[in-house]
């Protein structure tokens, strides 16, 4: 009866030890299987993560490219864009001018720094030479306002226009409307001062209700009451003020002054504004 139950154990014991070995074996085969299937499943996220990194950055290349190519509400290929050329009048005073009060003035320029010209397509040309001019003040108190388109920046006696106190406008009509890039103004600059409250808009028509762009406001606490700009007061110099526009298109430019630091007079010397007739 003994030696029965004895060969039953014996029995029982070597079959939980193959029991064991089996389940080892089985554990140990499942390892491998699993660990490639964690491995796949990395290569394919990361490979995911590249692909879309790789999809933002072309499209943010490309976004940045259409940016840079868009000029005047149009695209053009920023390879053929040329710096702008101007021809500037002679300097009549030198070192800078004292006691000018102004806590909305732009930093003056480091010794040695010249001004960069912006790029502009071929082809463009000062549109406003020889253009008919008008202004709020009928009867100006020295010149006439066809010397603001004459071609004459000089800043010599005979080539500005002197209008009256207050807030003054000159407007030019290009004749057509037009792809407008840079507008530059030459108010007085015999001597170095700021002109006050300078607004420069673009219109569709002459009493400008039509398609009003305004492309440069420095009247920082809305004096003419035509809505607070952003952009700084300048001291006047041979260079005259430059301002960029951006996707302009119109047929006239009109100019607001209201005096300046050296007394309450509005002065025009030249307006210019570069660009090209609209395609037809």
């Amino acid at each position: 009866m003994m030696r029965k139950y004895g060969n039953v154990l014996k029995t029982a014991v070597v079959l939980a030890g193959m029991m064991v070995l089996f389940v080892s074996a089985a554990a140990a085969a499942e390892k491998p299987a699993e660990k490639k299937s964690t491995d796949k499943a990395t290569t394919e996220k990361a490979a995911a993560e590249t692909k879309t990194g790789a999809a933002k950055t072309d499209e943010k290349a490309s976004s940045e490219t259409k940016s840079a190519e868009k000029t005047a509400g149009k695209a053009v290929d920023t390879k053929d864009m040329v710096p702008l050329k101007v021809d500037l009048p002679k300097a009549m005073y030198v070192g800078t001018p004292k006691n000018i009060r102004s806590t909305n003035l732009e930093p003056p320029r480091k010794p040695g720094q010249v001004r960069e010209m912006p790029l502009v397509p071929p082809g463009t040309v000062n549109l406003a030479l020889k253009k008919r001019v008008t202004s709020s003040d009928k009867e100006p108190i020295i010149g006439e306002v066809e010397l603001i388109t004459d071609g004459d920046k000089n800043a010599k006696d005979g080539c500005f226009v002197e209008f009256a106190p207050g807030q003054q406008w000159v407007q030019v009509d290009l004749g057509a409307k037009c792809d407008i890039y840079v507008i530059l103004i030459w108010h007085y600059h015999s001597e170095g001062r700021v002109y006050r409250d300078v607004i420069v808009q673009t219109a569709d028509d002459p009493d400008f209700v039509t398609g009003v762009k305004t492309v440069f406001n420095n009247d920082h606490d809305n004096t003419a009451k035509m809505g607070a700009g952003k952009e700084k007061e300048y001291i006047e110099n041979r260079e005259g003020k430059l301002i960029e526009c951006k996707d302009v298109q119109a047929r006239y430019v009109r100019l607001y002054s209201g005096g300046n630091t050296s007394n309450d007079m509005n002065h025009y010397t030249e307006v210019e504004v570069y660009g090209k007739p609209l395609s037809k």
